[in-house]
């Protein structure tokens, strides 16, 4: 049955972070062009090994605004890449950088409405986000590592019970975009569902109940010897 929703409840669809923490403007993406569609997924392969090169931060950017940027905006709404259930968008992307050109190693927020990133910590966090990943050394390899979470609440409002197939829905949706956008842009990328959430909540800082990490995506220069 439906249910009267509660508009003054509606929790925000976008995260903020204080002002005073670095914020890194990414390049703007391209929106138009790029290999045909039906190349691209002709072409898509989970690689596991990665080249030890850096990579754009152009690419970083394409990937990102591909999974979940926004596409259009009107009035009262803003479109984005992806479909979410009832357009509560509760996924959000953090990025652990370990070898893109002029962007610090570290672990950084996706801030959607403004395609830039916000720096929570600097560093080179590929050894623990591989030792979270039951030691998945792609994790180390890889320029860098989407890590999505969801914002439970979010989808809870309006579905409660039923939020939790949806999360999971609007995050596969948001990977297989990474993914086709990492071979459009000449690179590889793997899906991993293989983790230890407590300690990947941990590395991007977040609690685990109100918001918790659902998936992961590796994006590095291709090395075909790693790819199957």
């Amino acid at each position: 049955m439906g249910k009267e929703l509660d508009w003054e409840r509606k929790p925000s669809l976008y995260k903020q972070y204080p002002p005073t923490l670095e914020r890194i403007e990414l390049p703007r993406p391209n929106q138009e062009g790029g290999k045909a569609l039906y190349s691209v997924l002709q072409e898509r392969r989970s690689a596991r090994r990665y080249a030890s090169k850096s990579v754009t931060a152009e690419i970083l950017s394409q990937v990102l605004w591909a999974a979940q940027g926004i596409t259009a905006s009107t009035e009262y709404h803003q479109f984005r890449s992806a479909p979410s259930a009832g357009g509560l968008f509760p996924i959000e992307t953090y990025c652990a950088v370990n070898n893109v050109q002029d962007i610090k190693a570290g672990i950084y927020h996706y801030q959607v409405p403004y395609h830039n990133l916000v720096k929570l910590s600097e560093g080179n966090f590929g050894p623990a986000l591989a030792r979270a990943a039951l030691g998945q050394k792609m994790l180390e390899q890889a320029a860098f590592a989407l890590i999505w979470s969801a914002v439970i609440e979010r989808s809870r409002w309006k579905y409660d019970q039923r939020a939790y197939r949806y999360i999971y829905l609007d995050a596969g949706h948001i990977a297989q975009n990474a993914a086709l956008a990492a071979v459009s842009c000449g690179c590889g990328s793997c899906q991993i569902g293989a983790f230890f959430d407590d300690e990947v909540n941990q590395l991007i800082e977040i609690d685990g109940k109100e918001e918790t990490v659902l998936y992961m995506t590796t994006v590095g220069a291709m090395n075909k010897a790693g790819t199957i």
